[in-house]
């Protein structure tokens, strides 16, 4: 189990990116279509005036019983052992066991 902190730092950064989103979306649009480029510096700087932790590069997947943050599987948002219990225990429907 990850520490509560982590998962709340976690948290944090995601209200932070749905936040700022728009912002950073609409100031990146603005720079490819500005030709000069003392004006894309302007645009630039106001793109790291915002905060660090709403950059969504930032965001890091965590397992969504355990909270572990490595090993994560896209589809399922469990980690890896957590899914391969869950596969054994036949609580996740479609997905089998691997044999060879």
């Amino acid at each position: 189990m990850a520490k509560k902190s982590l998962i709340q730092r976690e948290k944090k950064r995601q209200k932070l990116e749905k936040k700022y989103h728009l912002i950073r979306r609409s100031s990146k649009k603005e720079i490819s279509k500005v030709p000069s480029l003392s004006e894309k510096w302007e645009i630039h700087g106001k793109l790291q005036s915002l905060p660090r932790n709403s950059a969504p590069t930032r965001l890091h997947r965590r397992c969504f019983s355990t909270g572990r943050p490595r090993a994560n599987y896209r589809d399922f948002g469990l980690s890896g052992h957590i899914l391969r219990e869950m596969v054994h225990a036949c609580l996740l429907p479609g997905a089998t066991r691997s044999s060879w």
